[in-house]
């Protein structure tokens, strides 16, 4: 309790004295109204807070896409979007917040590349095809605050990058007829000429990467649109790496088998002779829209 009391005095009496000339009041009643003053304070940051939670809060989606695939290597090397095939997929994304999601998808495509479309190597005159499905998981960073159904963070573009683990059968198509190029040891794998060259593996990892923008169309439906790159661990898509291990070029084009023909289908290379550049493994491409 605390006391308020005040002093008389007459002349040199009642300096050491006190009497009683208020109330008493409850010790901690500054504190209380103190407390009280903290607390309306507070609560609009508490309510400021709260509605950020709410919005950074994380959530799922599930969606689908739809867009374009495409390769480069050594049938095409640089000329992004040629032969651009139909692809599609489905995807599932969780968002940590508003900046930060992990995301796995699966895509299916495929892929095509032919000297005579690239222009890069006409004397060599190789095609190939290849149905192509990705399996995906990735990490996404949002460069702005976004939010599916928000009406200020409803836009943003984005990065992303992760792993991947791709599949792909070559083919190729000479006089009408289509061969599976695998099996048909195109530049001698386990060949006398060339008995170290191993066949390749047609499922390899990958590492996808790319950009795009994200859209909140309402509160329970958002589209993107990005452009990624996958940079795979192998030369073998197109069915094209190292050198030829055939000598056709003297050869009577009756007398060719289909596996020499679609190793050489020009006939105008020997043995040892450059087919494809080792130095660089080949890329796929998705362009796609997703909701």
């Amino acid at each position: 309790m605390i006391t308020f009391a005040g002093q008389i005095s007459r002349g040199n009496i009642g300096v050491h004295s006190s009497r009683l000339i208020g109330c008493e009041i409850p010790v901690h009643f500054h504190q209380l109204i103190m407390n009280m003053r903290l607390k309306f304070l507070l609560l609009p940051v508490l309510g400021m807070l709260l509605q950020h939670l709410a919005v950074a809060q994380s959530y799922g989606e599930i969606g689908v896409s739809a867009g374009g695939s495409y390769y480069l290597g050594d049938l095409n090397p640089g000329k992004h979007f040629l032969l651009t095939k139909p692809a599609f997929g489905a995807f599932v994304r969780h968002n940590f917040n508003d900046r930060l999601a992990v995301r796995g998808g699966v895509m299916f495509g495929s892929v095509e590349g032919d000297d005579f479309q690239s222009k890069v190597n006409l004397q060599r005159g190789l095609n190939f095809h290849s149905q192509i499905t990705d399996i995906s998981a990735t990490f996404e960073f949002n460069f702005f605050e976004y939010f599916i159904g928000s009406l200020r963070h409803f836009v943003t573009p984005y990065m992303y990058a992760g792993g991947s683990v791709l599949f792909f059968n070559p083919r190729a198509t000479y006089d009408g007829a289509t061969y599976e190029l695998h099996g048909m040891a195109t530049e001698g794998q386990g060949s006398a000429v060339y008995p170290d060259r191993k066949i390749y593996n047609r499922t390899v990892f990958a590492i996808p990467f790319g950009i795009g923008v994200k859209y909140s169309l309402n509160r329970f439906l958002g589209a993107s649109l990005d452009w990624g790159m996958r940079k795979t661990f192998t030369d073998y898509i197109d069915d094209v790496s190292t050198t030829y291990y055939l000598d056709l070029n003297t050869a009577d084009p009756g007398s060719v088998s289909p596996g020499q023909l679609v190793s050489d289908p020009t006939l105008n290379h020997r043995v040892g002779m450059q087919r494809g550049n080792s130095e660089y493994n080949d890329w796929v491409s998705f362009v796609t829209l997703s909701i």
